[in-house]
């Protein structure tokens, strides 16, 4: 199992289009993950002795380097999560390859290690992605649901290691609201159960990876960090569960694989 969150903070939104820009207060609510959230979650974690990923927009590294460092300090994995958080399949296989290039200089600027996973913004994978994947070497991917388990994505004759998520097990879709979307607020108490019967299936049948995906200015407010908190450490208690980083996933997945090949 790995704890996943995506740190969009207000590249999330900015991508959207220059109109957000002047609205202050969408841009509040998501600051709201850098200033409150991810806090809570670094402390979490680190009491429990849990580490995690986070998938980090390059510019949302760039405006709070602080955080990354925070990050890098707790022992965590920072994985891609593109520049400015562009949707792969509104832009162009140039631009794409941008948002790669872009996120890379950041991180080096910051001395954060050269990630090895991808999660494309709105998990939305291209042709083009999967080339430049395959191009700047990442080890594994995690936009694409095509199983519960590890697997191997494949296109044209290439593959590549997908850590599957799913919509689901997203806070995003239940606690996502804003004045133009509108909805119906989720209850955290439903996602939690819905986490854990997820986890308890997997337990049983095996051989499976459950990735909840989570945003810090989502899941890190008040009354549902609770909820995650209550969660994480009943599982920590847990020797059936293995938590690691994606990374580590995806490391024991190939060398899993090469010890059948002996």
């Amino acid at each position: 199992m790995a704890l996943t969150f995506d740190v969009d903070a207000e590249v999330g939104w900015l991508c959207e289009g220059e109109q957000y820009q002047r609205r202050l207060t969408t841009l509040s609510e998501v600051r709201f993950g850098i200033t409150r959230g991810l806090p809570r979650i670094l402390e979490m974690l680190a009491s429990l002795n849990l580490p995690a990923t986070f998938f980090v927009p390059g510019a949302t590294a760039e405006r709070y380097p602080a955080a990354v460092a925070a990050i890098v300090e707790g022992g965590h994995e920072v994985a891609h999560h593109g520049h400015d958080h562009l949707r792969s399949d509104k832009v162009g296989a140039h631009d794409q390859r941008i948002e790669i290039e872009r996120a890379f200089e950041v991180f080096e600027s910051l001395g954060v290690r050269r990630p090895t996973g991808y999660r494309s913004p709105a998990w939305e994978l291209t042709p083009e992605t999967f080339d430049l994947l395959h191009e700047f070497d990442f080890q594994y991917d995690s936009s694409c649901m095509g199983d519960d388990r590890p697997y191997y994505e494949e296109y044209q004759g290439k593959s590549l290691l997908e850590l599957p998520v799913h919509w689901s097990l997203d806070d995003w879709p239940r606690f996502g609201w804003n004045i133009d979307t509108a909805g119906v607020l989720g209850q955290p108490s439903d996602l939690r159960q819905e986490w854990n019967d997820e986890l308890e299936l997997a337990v049983e049948e095996g051989g499976r990876v459950v990735i909840p995906t989570m945003h810090p200015e989502m899941i890190g407010r008040g009354y549902r960090f609770v909820h995650l908190r209550r969660w994480v450490e009943s599982i920590a208690q847990r020797s059936d569960v293995w938590i690691a980083t994606m990374s580590q996933i995806a490391t024991h997945v190939r060398n899993s694989e090469e010890s059948t090949v002996r």
